[in-house]
């Protein structure tokens, strides 16, 4: 399972979900505002400074 933790209107988050589809692979897109605030993000991810934010099968991978 892929986690795509991504924020409105960023380009990168939706090549992301893009390539997800294309390569018919199972994920869940997390919004920011919506699924998640900014503090819980840096809970996850307390080094990230850059949109999307990605996990693969429970392993950290980072941005597109």
């Amino acid at each position: 399972m892929i986690q795509i933790w991504g924020k409105p209107n960023c380009p990168y988050c939706d090549m992301a979900v893009n390539l997800c589809k294309t390569k018919n692979q199972v994920y869940e897109y997390k919004c920011l505002g919506k699924d998640f605030t900014t503090e819980e993000l840096f809970e996850v991810f307390p080094d990230a400074r850059t949109f999307p934010q990605i996990i693969v099968d429970g392993e950290y991978v980072g941005g597109y």
